[in-house]
């Protein structure tokens, strides 16, 4: 039967935001340093960023980039990260059992942000402080002068303003694990006090509310409600993280991670309507899913984590570099499509982490970078994503699994641009065989102008630094059959991969 997918360039599901393709940049691991920033490699400048590192972002396309936690956030002093990089405090992280030399701070982190063409996500630490060293930070970042805060700033060889707009209110403070850990109405309390503080100091800030660390959390659904009783009035996003990983060889479940993804986000969607109708509030709050990736977290709880303590304090020590594999490859691009179906509610999202901790790109200290196999859907996506988000009704096979039960044996997304330009994402989810897909899109006439598709017969084939085998390669066989009403693109998708198809078109009525 394979799989039937309908679709209208006049349904739409919403706009695309370039904010939906953001990264993370956190003090963990080797994320900053001998990551983004290594002086004395061969390839950084003179402000020590590494150049091969910086190439391979613009290659992937991130719009947003956020900083500097995570759980390193939470005991961070905001203060120890400018100045005089000679003076600046040596200290313990203890969220990753580290030393943090602060040789890179917040005005390296401007630069490099700048450097990247990337928007800067600053994050506030709502866990050993509050209210006034947020309101701090932000005056200093963002106030043009003639204060003391701004004017250290300038000291510090910052003339103008870094006009940061996205700030984050804390991070994962539903966690037991998070510095600072709150119950829902203690962070609640504090969250909104922070807001009001923050948009009396710059009124155009947009303000991120920590919502649950992830859809299994006890306290998740109470938490969003409890949390945005507090603060709906105050902040313009509240976050969702969501991380996916393979148990115990159940790759059926895996594959479907996408089908979690969009309960997660509807879920919370649904709160936070319910909680802007009870409070009389006519306005959106946006849904950032500021955390989400495919990680081996097993391995960090029941391995990892012991070595790191049993290294003892050290500078950067090597911190979940998990080496993804083309089902992690597949998958990625499967929670990928899920963010583009959602941006009726997902306002943006950031994968966790860009470089070396979780990351698309790896690095070796005074070496090579190359791309993980997770790169490839998330530079294709951020490439081709564009214009609207298309609704899609999607009939056929399904396959069956253990966490989600049945699900669409083709995981499937799409847009469609002022241009003219379509965009599909397709996953197949079958292990062992093709699946044969037929996409029918009314309102349009649309000719395959680019393709391509991650699979192999190994799906535990990884890249590394002397050798990528696993890369994009063109799909054949895609063809268009055209009538007075719009194209129907047939497609067979080869087991277990994901493929983006880039279509161009005369439209042949009115979307």
């Amino acid at each position: 039967m394979g799989i039937q997918i309908e679709a209208d360039v006049s349904d739409v599901a919403g706009a695309v935001p370039r904010r939906l393709f953001g990264s993370f940049v956190e003090h963990m691991g080797r994320a900053v340093y001998t990551g983004i920033f290594e002086p004395g490699h061969s390839t950084s400048d003179d402000r020590g960023f590494r150049g091969d590192v910086l190439g391979l972002v613009r290659e992937l396309g991130p719009s947003v980039v956020r900083y500097p936690g995570g759980n390193f956030v939470s005991a961070h002093r905001w203060e120890d990260g400018v100045g005089p990089v000679d003076r600046r405090p040596v200290r313990l992280d203890p969220a990753w059992h580290s030393v943090e030399s602060h040789r890179f701070g917040l005005h390296e982190f401007a630069a490099w942000a700048e450097a990247a063409d990337v928007e800067v996500m600053y994050a506030v630490n709502l866990g050993t402080r509050g209210i006034q060293e947020a309101a701090d930070v932000l005056e200093y970042c963002n106030h043009p002068g003639g204060t003391e805060l701004s004017e250290r700033r300038r000291a510090n060889g910052a003339d103008r303003p870094f006009g940061f707009q996205l700030w984050c209110l804390g991070n994962e403070m539903d966690g037991p694990w998070q510095i600072g850990h709150k119950t829902a109405d203690e962070y609640g309390r504090l969250a909104a006090e922070t807001a009001r503080v923050m948009r009396m100091i710059d009124p155009g800030v947009e303000l991120v509310v920590a919502g649950s660390s992830n859809q299994e959390m006890p306290t998740f659904g109470h938490w969003e409600r409890t949390v945005l009783e507090h603060t709906a009035a105050l902040v313009d996003h509240i976050s969702l993280h969501a991380y996916y990983q393979e148990h115990d060889g159940d790759v059926a479940s895996y594959l479907a991670s996408a089908a979690a993804l969009d309960g997660y986000v509807r879920t919370a969607a649904g709160i936070i309507d319910d909680v802007l109708v009870k409070a009389g509030l006519d306005k959106k709050i946006g849904i950032s899913v500021d955390e989400w990736n495919v990680w081996d977290q097993r391995h960090w709880n029941d391995v990892e984590q012991h070595e790191l303590i049993a290294g003892g304090w050290r500078e950067h020590p090597p911190i979940i570099e998990d080496d993804y594999t083309v089902t992690d490859a597949v998958v990625v691009g499967s929670l990928l499509a899920s963010l583009v179906r959602n941006v009726d509610r997902v306002t943006m999202a950031n994968q966790a982490q860009l470089v070396n901790v979780i990351a698309p790109i790896r690095t070796e200290p005074g070496g090579g970078a190359w791309r993980q196999t997770t790169f490839h859907p998330f530079s294709l996506v951020s490439m081709l994503a564009k214009g609207n988000s298309l609704r899609l009704a999607v009939t056929g096979d399904t396959v069956h699994t253990g966490l989600h039960g049945r699900v669409d044996v083709v995981d499937a997304a799409a847009t469609f641009d002022e241009n003219g330009h379509c965009a599909l994402f397709l996953t197949n989810r079958a292990t062992e065989s093709a699946t044969e897909v037929r996409i029918r899109v009314r309102g349009a006439r649309l000719t395959p102008y680019g393709t391509w598709t991650i699979a192999g017969h190994d799906r535990h084939l990884k890249n590394c630094v002397n050798t990528e085998p696993v890369r994009p390669v063109p799909l054949p066989g895609v063809t268009a059959e055209h009538d007075p009403e719009g194209t129907t693109i047939t497609a067979t998708l080869p087991p277990l991969s994901w493929t983006a198809l880039r279509l161009a078109s005369a439209v042949v009525r009115d979307a």
